[in-house]
């Protein structure tokens, strides 16, 4: 019996895995309004694209991507800030990041696993059709399992279907 539902729960992941598809994107390189995000080099140690990742005035303070209900996809509202942070990274080599794909609780362990991970993918897909190097992200899923509202109903629902940009060395 143990050994039917560890098949099972293996089929089931893989069902899940093998139905990624690209976001649709536009032209990713068009509309830079940032100008040269290329901000290493301060003398600090470290690195000063950290300032720009704290300025509220910034867009790259901006590091949360949120979802409608079971949907991975992007939307455009969204686009300017993945697209900022893909040409931070692009600019500056050295610099990496994860991309923390985050569900709700509705929805079975495995299932939302599955969706976090499509939804930290679509945003990577996004980022390095920008330019960034796919040696930079990586993209992990906690599903459930970090939720950033307590509670049950849209309002904590909404806030936890997110994918969270976190910089190595922060």
């Amino acid at each position: 019996m143990k050994k039917l539902l560890s098949v099972s729960l293996i089929v089931l992941l893989s069902a899940c895995a093998s139905q990624t598809t690209q976001p649709e994107v536009d032209d990713l390189n068009s509309g830079n309004n940032m100008g040269n995000t290329n901000l290493s080099g301060s003398g600090s140690g470290r690195p000063s694209y950290f300032n720009q990742l704290q300025d509220p005035n910034s867009i790259l303070s901006k590091r949360t991507v949120y979802y409608d209900f079971d949907s991975y996809s992007v939307k455009g509202e969204y686009r300017e800030m993945v697209l900022a942070h893909a040409r931070l990274l692009r600019d500056n080599p050295d610099a990496s990041i994860i991309l923390q794909g985050n569900t709700d609780d509705r929805g079975s362990r495995e299932y939302n696993l599955a969706l976090g991970q499509r939804r930290a993918d679509g945003v990577r897909n996004m980022m390095t059709l920008a330019g960034a190097g796919d040696n930079q992200i990586e993209a992990v899923s906690f599903g459930e399992e970090k939720p950033r509202a307590l509670g049950s109903g849209e309002s904590a629902w909404s806030q936890n279907r997110r994918t969270d940009i976190v910089y190595r060395g922060e």
